[in-house]
């Protein structure tokens, strides 16, 4: 309802955009350039537009239009066609829950308190209006498929504050990611007595299965979407439908004909398949998700066949989740929806395939918190087009506000990156911020910005005392394969001073 809004919104708006100088949002000349991009009505009566906010788990911006000709991704390339492409986004934690806790809070994992899987933000923050509360609060209807908000396994679920209907997700238990056969393996080794029984019952970290699509989740959750933009069509209110892909998390599980699109003699490992010179001990981990799956050593290194295995599995989950998508976007292009709504499709976090000597998440590296964001809008005039500003995930609550013309809460801690939908080039943040807290009695947390040219990282223990810092050039050394913190004093001493400043600094307007 972008322009519907211009007469009452903005007057009751409440302070506080992310650099807390901006005390009532204003209708800027670049906002208003943004509403005549989309090309939206400017009458009272204009609809409000929907919003189609697609998620994936593990994501790297590995794809087809990120420059990867490897990948096969067509139907996020062809949406990225249609929208604008972020080239440098940023999570704010490398890891699902409180990457996601951050998005849908709209606050950074300090103020979240989500370090880790294993808390929740509804506990941890128990009157925070969430994003999608935040549109169901104001008249949208508000649906969740697949996941969006982190779901335990011992309980999985969602938010339901957040929504107007139960939330509907079919990723849990494991067995459901594994082909028939395997499946019914991990169910007879349950059966087996207690000193028959593996201590891990889960099967290897991959699988080609001659199996349909829709014997996984997220085909399912494709189907489910499918069935609700059909409902939703006909319902006389804006909706806010959420739907998440699980995939390329972790196993990487998927039909054997996604697999033969990456023929096995055309997997290398990484050319810095191994730890980055001079990092400090805090910047890397043991692969610990990892070494949860059948095949996979306590510790020590892996075969690089397994590697090889590892890299064409996640690879063929990339493009089995590309096609998933794809019935969606077919979808709400056949429904006549899409000239009403806003698509964003984003990934929680970067992803290790041995880069830097690891595997998964879980890092401050460029390669663990570097993210894919594409944003699609009705009559967008940047169709097609790139933006190599930086912007994080933490942004994705109020420039979606914004854009359906809400009020900002006071509580958000990103800044709207709408004035990018218009002008892509002009200047924006001096830096993203991201962060991670390894395991562990020693509490070690590690503190990263990426500005244009650099990626800083101070880890500090539990007493605060230093454990490690790096330095990055992101332009002589973007594979992030040699630390010169020790190069440049001068250049240190500057990148710290940016770190400490904080996000409030390097998100004002200039």
């Amino acid at each position: 309802m972008l322009a519907a809004v211009q007469g009452g919104c903005a007057a009751s708006t409440p302070k506080a955009l992310d650099c807390g100088e901006h005390r009532r949002f204003r209708f800027s000349a670049t906002f208003l350039l943004a509403l005549v991009s989309f090309a939206v009505a400017a009458s009272a009566e204009a609809q409000p537009l929907n919003v189609l906010f697609i998620a994936f788990d593990d994501l790297r911006p590995e794809l087809g239009c990120y420059g990867a000709k490897h990948i096969r991704s067509p139907n996020i390339d062809r949406l990225a066609a249609r929208g604008l492409l972020f080239e440098r986004a940023y999570c704010q934690q490398a890891v699902c829950n409180p990457s996601r806790a951050s998005v849908l809070s709209g606050c950074r994992p300090d103020t979240t308190g989500v370090m880790a899987n294993n808390k929740f933000l509804r506990p941890m923050m128990p009157d925070v209006v969430t994003l999608p509360q935040h549109f169901k609060n104001n008249g949208w209807h508000a649906l969740s498929l697949g996941k969006i908000f982190h779901h335990s396994e011992k309980e999985p679920g969602d938010d339901p504050q957040s929504w107007s209907e139960p939330s509907w997700y079919h990723g849990t238990p494991y067995q459901h990611w594994f082909s028939k056969t395997a499946a019914e393996e991990m169910k007879r080794l349950k059966k087996l007595p207690p000193d028959q029984r593996p201590k891990l019952i889960r099967p290897a970290p991959f699988e080609a299965a001659d199996e349909p699509d829709d014997s996984y989740p997220d085909a399912q959750t494709a189907a489910k979407a499918i069935e609700t933009l059909q409902r939703l069509k006909e319902m006389k209110k804006p909706f806010f439908l959420g739907v998440g892909f699980v995939k390329p998390h972790l196993p990487f599980t998927c039909p054997q004909k996604y697999w033969d699109l990456y023929p096995a003699d055309t997997i290398k490992v990484p050319d810095n398949y191994y730890p980055t010179k001079g990092a400090p001990e805090a910047a890397f981990h043991n692969w610990y998700e990892l070494r949860t799956y059948g095949g996979i050593p306590a510790k020590g290194g892996i075969s690089d066949d397994t590697a090889r295995s590892l890299i064409r599995g996640y690879r063929a989950c990339v493009s089995f989740a590309d096609v998933q998508v794809g019935r969606v976007l077919d979808e709400l292009d056949r429904l006549g929806l899409r000239e009403r709504t806003i698509v964003v499709l984003w990934g929680d976090h970067g992803y290790h395939l041995g880069e830097n000597g690891v595997f998964t998440k879980m890092t401050n590296f460029e390669r663990g918190t570097r993210v894919p964001l594409i944003v699609s809008a009705p009559g967008q005039k940047t169709a097609g087009h790139r933006t190599r500003a930086l912007v994080e995930l933490v942004d994705l609550y109020p420039t979606f506000a914004e854009l359906a013309g809400l009020a900002l809460p006071a509580h958000l801690e990103g800044k709207s990156f709408a004035p990018l939908l218009a002008d892509p080039d002009r200047t924006w943040k001096q830096a993203a911020f991201s962060q991670y807290l390894r395991p562990g009695k020693d509490k070690t947390m590690g503190r990263s910005i990426r500005t244009d040219r650099w990626r800083y990282t101070e880890w500090t223990n539990g007493k605060g005392e230093s454990v490690g810092t790096e330095i990055y050039d992101e332009q002589g050394d973007p594979q992030e394969n040699v630390n010169v913190f020790n190069a440049d004093a001068d250049l240190a001493a500057q990148l710290a001073r940016q770190l400490h400043a904080g996000w409030r600094a390097a998100a004002a307007l200039r």
